[in-house]
């Protein structure tokens, strides 16, 4: 049943998207919201809640704060920056708050960022100037 509810409240795109080869160039707004998302995504406690989440589809805050190591309150705040953005979803239970991912490119995002620092880490193209 969780498993089934927990795929209802994912988000689809409404259609293709075409590869961003073939988009014509961003326009100002357009960059202006991509540059809005990212700053979202440029927190570590963010990225560590967010990577947190896909690895176990849900968890409560207490279960976050822990595996975060840090006080359940600073991880509601940040917790509240991704569901305000729509990047994740709350439910509540009994005395608990549980939170999962629910936009299915926050998983594609975090696997092509690790992807990045892994292939070309930061040390090795500082010592290529």
């Amino acid at each position: 049943m969780a498993k089934r509810r927990a795929a209802q409240n994912v988000r689809s795109h409404p259609g293709p998207v075409p590869a961003v080869a073939v988009r014509p160039l961003l326009s100002a707004r357009q960059a202006a919201e991509l540059m809005r998302l990212f700053k979202v995504f440029s927190n570590i406690t963010r990225l560590r809640l967010l990577h947190a989440l896909v690895r176990q589809d849900e968890m409560c805050v207490t279960e976050l704060a822990v595996a975060v190591g840090m006080k359940p309150q600073a991880v509601s705040n940040q917790l509240q920056r991704l569901v305000d953005r729509g990047i994740l979803s709350r439910r509540r239970n009994a005395t608990n708050i549980y939170y999962r991912v629910v936009d299915p490119c926050v998983r594609v995002l975090l696997d092509r960022g690790l992807c990045l620092i892994e292939c070309w880490p930061e040390d090795a193209a500082t010592t290529k100037e």
